[in-house]
């Protein structure tokens, strides 16, 4: 035993004690460094690996021994070598150039991005496969993981704000994109549609980075918001060992846990996994809110040779919290209304109040070539959806009465609901790919089908608003047309409610109870949509110029009460092109022009339509015209600095009609007359200043006019939610001198510009005007030398800014938080 022991600690000391440094440089055809390329050897003793710093440069040690040398990178052919570490000989393996070609960009997503900073440099969300950002001919602006991390960005909008002309319309998981706010109700996730993230904001623990692709792209996700669709990419596995642990805590009782892991299961790394967890238990400075969350995200990815790719993935997302429907205010129909008349915290809500989600994800993607030049590819995701929800809320009419049918003006009407629904969606995507190159020319086709459904299960709602008559059963009240005498009345001259008013002057928070409610009960009936299409794109190079064309033709349809008595069914169809052309004026700049429509049935926009919302529950919209929508873009491209720093310029408009206005309860004079425009200019640009100086920063203009409305008065008016300008700054700095090395600062800012409350039906045509905002925030980040620890202190709104996000309308104001702190410790290994 004795002699065993001694065997052991010798052979430990050789290989703590007979380790070499191997260092080099790694750089494109271009001779431009290559950030993020996975340096791995692996021998007898074991496996290591290091990333490519922004110099293209790696430095790593190893113990002595015979190693394969592997050098990876998207997008570019792998280099292997051989390679002998000896003892008091440090290796330089010199400058290794890595070419393009034989190893193309992936066409399916199976690997994850190896890189880590703010700039991601291809995407894969506005053309099916992958393709340089600076080669495609529309804006698409990405949030990295790294970008999310230094800004603890753990919700989506935390993330997507920092964008140019991205806009939060409130306290909700929903945006106004370049002035044109979203009308559907659904994410796209890996570039495939989901329901319902429209009351929630989702997580972004397990994302490897976020886009935002502008404009209408109905081309390539079907139904699609005419401003734009913030596609999530989730974090898939990667070739080398990565771990990575985190913890955090700050205000509102916030508490969070996070856990990342990836790295080959095999010594042949064909068989990759990754495994994302989150927890997350949080209040709010909003009043009886919290926001509490479970997230597991496992993926497998299964690469046998350059030709064969797989990639299997599931998410399980467990939500309980409130739906927190905003702060109801004094005086807002008038214009002197003033959105301090209440505390930002004032939620009319009761402390029993819920609202509990669990959606179940499972995402398939397929790749293989056939051929040198031909191969075929494919996707499937499948979703579950189940919410159940209690809630009270301010009332959309808002307005207490008397008996003489005057507003009372310390009260606000409340109502209450339950519900309780599920659905299930369906994507499914498959195309083939052919590419011919010559010496100058290079065309890219690609075919495919591609299909969405989504069936909502029938489910149930139960509701409690309005008057009590005098007979026990309820009304509502209109002053001028409603007869005060046949409502029940108080003692001191006030109408009953069916649930009691919220007192401005004294609000109740507590338990409320929900027995004596008059409540009325309603079926959610069931339905189902579905489009198919087929889709045809062309991308071809010769020399410096470039084109995408893209022609989709789409059949959608509609069932409202799916196999039900009164089961009503409605069918449309559209072509959908797209034109850009792209010019290299250098080797760092590029310009573009691009045109391209969108296509949107009204069933994908009925739920957060504000004029017709009554539909959703009782009618099928299908029977209107699709909602259409146009982009003419001109933009230019350019990197800086060896390509470390990346800007996109755009100037562009977007013209949506067939918007469907009138009276939501009177469905029958509904009609798609509106027409909205947006003209603008943006500009974002992100990446390295230096080695240790990291930024991101943006800004948007956007002159958003409705052209056509059902209210007179509102022709001309700015669109709700779009204010005019924003502009925003996020940016990080490490030191590099001995006495602070390890120490770094983080600061940001935004400005958001006035804008009106977004939700303007014909039955509550007022809508207010918020006013402009200046956030401040900053992150301290200290990193001990070789533990693989980082610790973040981040401060939000630094100097304590009253400031609201957005609103729904003048009742439903969504306030920012308050200054606030969190802090982080992760630890890498």
């Amino acid at each position: 035993m004795k002699k065993l022991t001694i065997l052991f600690v010798l052979f430990t000391s050789c290989v703590l004690w007979g380790q070499e440094t191997v260092t080099g440089t790694i750089i494109d055809n271009q001779a431009e460094p290559i950030v993020g390329a996975t340096i791995t050897m692996q021998g007898t003793v074991g496996t290591y690996g290091k990333l490519t710093d922004n110099q293209g440069q790696f430095k790593l040690s190893v113990p002595n021994g015979s190693y394969t040398l592997e050098i990876r990178y998207l997008g570019f052919q792998s280099y292997k070598d051989q390679v002998e570490i000896i003892a008091s000989s440090p290796l330089d393996i010199g400058t290794i150039t890595l070419s393009e070609g034989t190893e193309q960009l992936q066409s399916v997503e199976v690997i994850g991005r190896a890189r880590t900073d703010y700039n991601s440099d291809y995407s894969f969300s506005a053309t099916k496969v992958a393709i340089k950002n600076k080669e495609l001919p529309q804006a698409v602006a990405t949030v990295t993981k790294e970008l999310i991390a230094d800004r603890q960005a753990f919700q989506l909008p935390d993330a997507v704000r920092i964008v140019s002309n991205v806009a939060l319309t409130g306290l909700y998981n929903h945006y106004n994109i370049r002035g044109i706010t979203q009308g559907d109700d659904g994410q796209v996730i890996n570039g495939m549609r989901t329901r319902q993230y429209y009351f929630l904001q989702p997580i972004t623990s397990h994302l490897e980075r976020v886009e935002v692709i502008k404009g209408p792209s109905s081309v390539t996700f079907s139904s699609a918001d005419p401003g734009g669709t913030v596609n999530m990419v989730t974090k898939k596995p990667l070739f080398e060992k990565r771990s990575e642990v985190s913890i955090a805590a700050g205000s509102f009782g916030t508490l969070r846990a996070t856990a990342d892991f990836t790295g080959p299961l095999n010594e042949s790394k064909t068989l990759l996994y990754r495994f994302n967890a989150a927890y997350q238990e949080a209040d709010s400075f909003r009043d009886v809110v919290n926001n509490n969350a479970l997230l597991f995200a496992p993926s497998l990815s299964y690469v046998p040779d350059k030709n064969t790719s797989l990639n299997v993935e599931m998410i399980y997302n467990n939500a309980a919290g409130n739906l927190d429907r905003g702060q109801p205010i004094f005086g807002a129909v008038d214009d002197d209304y003033d959105p301090n008349s209440t505390p930002i915290t004032l939620n009319p809500g009761a402390i029993n109040d819920f609202y509990n989600t669990r959606e179940i994800i499972l995402m398939t993607s397929f790749s293989k070539k056939l051929g040198e030049n031909f191969g075929f590819n494919a996707q499937y995701m499948k979703q579950t959806w189940d919410e159940d929800l209690k809630e009270h809320r301010a009332d959309a009419f808002r307005q207490a009465f008397d008996v003489d049918g005057n507003v009372v003006p310390n009260l606000i009407a409340m109502r209450f609901a339950e519900r309780e629904q599920a659905w299930n969606t369906d994507n499914i995507s498959a195309f083939f790919t052919y590419d011919l190159k010559t010496n100058n020319v290079t065309n890219k086709i690609l075919v495919g089908y591609d299909a969405t459904r989504w069936e909502r299960r029938i489910g149930g709602a139960n509701s409690a608003r309005d008057y009590l008559l005098n007979d026990g059963t309820v009304g509502r009240f209109r002053p001028g047309t409603s007869d005060p005498n046949d409502f029940q009345q108080t003692a001191d001259g006030l109408l009953v409610p069916v649930v009691p008013h919220l007192d401005l002057t004294n609000p109740f928070n507590g338990i409320r109870n929900t027995n004596d409610y008059v409540i009325r009960q309603f079926e959610i009936p069931a339905n189902l949509t579905t489009s198919d299409g087929i889709y045809i794109q062309n991308q071809f190079k010769v020399g410096k110029f470039s084109a995408l064309f893209n022609l989709r033709y789409e059949w959608f349809k509609d069932i409202f009460d799916y196999e039900g008595i009164n089961e009503q069914e409605f069918k449309t169809s559209a072509f959908v092109p797209r034109l850009g052309l792209t010019y290299e004026l250098s080797k760092d700049i590029s310009a573009y022009a691009t045109y391209l429509e969108g296509f949107q049935p009204h069933t994908n926009t009925i739920s957060l339509n504000p004029t017709g919302e009554g539909f959703f529950w009782t009618a099928s919209p299908g029977r209107f015209d699709p909602l259409e929508s146009s982009l003419k873009e001109i933009g230019a491209k350019a990197e800086f600095f060896n390509g470390k720093v990346f800007a996109n310029l755009a100037i562009f408009e977007i013209t949506q009609k067939n918007i469907l206005v009138g009276d939501t309860f009177d469905l029958d004079n509904l009609t798609t007359i509106g027409e909205q425009r947006s003209r603008g200019f943006e500009m974002d640009i992100s990446g390295y200043v230096s080695s240790n100086f990291q930024l991101i920063a943006s800004y948007g203009f956007n002159d958003a006019e409705i052209l056509e409305d059902s209210i007179e008065e509102f022709v001309g008016q700015r669109i709700g939610g779009a204010p005019k300008h924003n502009a925003n700054f996020w940016a990080r700095y490490d030191f590099m001198n001995e006495t602070m090395k390890g120490i770094g600062f983080g600061l940001g800012a935004q400005f958001v510009d006035e804008r009106f409350t977004w939700y303007n039906p014909t039955y509550l045509p007022d809508r207010v005007l918020l006013p402009s905002y200046t956030v401040f925030d900053a992150a301290i980040y200290y990193r001990p030398a070789n533990t693989g620890i980082q610790l973040t202190l981040k401060a939000n709104n630094l100097f304590d800014e009253t400031y609201w996000l957005g609103g729904l309308n003048p009742s439903r104001l969504g306030p920012g938080a308050p200054r606030n702190f969190l802090l982080n410790a992760t630890y890498k290994f």
